[in-house]
């Protein structure tokens, strides 16, 4: 049975795809926690996975171009730890730039809001933090739009021009400007002001 259930678990991490991030947690129908845990460990072990810190692993993806195998992606590192303990997270700071090619900043610190308590997590020189933020910010609002007002909240008061909006505007669907327009109206007046000229409205 162990032996089953652990071909399941790697069947489910290779239809993931290359790349992937994960817990113990995302292969709950599976089997039980600690039966999950056994059998990812077993696969570390044994090279099919990679552990970056206790308890999240990563299936390499192969980078062709430098014959060599990429480093797991820090956001996708925090959705799978954010997974894990049902948080609700948004990226901040430079990191909510960076997302919406805002800044090419290179920083170590990947920074996100959490309804979660603060935590901290450091892999191969990459700090992924989580900072404790009220419910209000985040509860409600789809990833694009939380990730959109923790950008214009890191660019300032004041400090976003047309290019900015145009360049967000850009990064949005039609569907998430919908959204946006609908769910930033609990953020402050200057932000909500700032949506409204992304969402083109008056």
């Amino acid at each position: 049975m162990r032996g089953i259930q652990t071909d399941r678990i790697k069947d489910s991490i290779y239809a993931m795809g290359h790349g992937a991030v994960f817990t113990a947690n995302d292969f709950l129908e599976i089997a039980n926690y600690d039966a999950i845990r056994q059998a990812l460990s077993r696969l570390a072990d044994s090279g099919k996975i990679q552990r970056i810190i206790r308890g999240v692993y990563y299936n390499p993806a192969f980078s062709e171009l430098l014959q060599e195998y990429e480093a797991p992606s820090p956001h996708q590192i925090a959705l799978a730890i954010a997974r894990k303990f049902n948080w609700n997270i948004a990226p901040s700071g430079i990191t909510a730039l960076n997302m919406l090619g805002l800044s090419a900043q290179v920083s170590a610190k990947w920074s996100y809001i959490s309804d979660g308590p603060y935590n901290k997590y450091e892999f191969n020189g990459i700090t992924v933090e989580f900072k404790r933020r009220n419910n209000r910010e985040i509860a409600g609002m789809s990833y694009k739009t939380a990730l959109t007002i923790q950008a214009i909240k890191a660019l300032g008061k004041g400090k976003v021009d047309s290019v900015t909006v145009a360049k967000i505007r850009t990064k949005l669907t039609d569907k998430e400007i919908s959204a946006l327009l609908q769910e930033a109206r609990s953020s402050t007046v200057w932000i909500y002001q700032i949506v409204k000229r992304i969402c083109e409205v008056d």
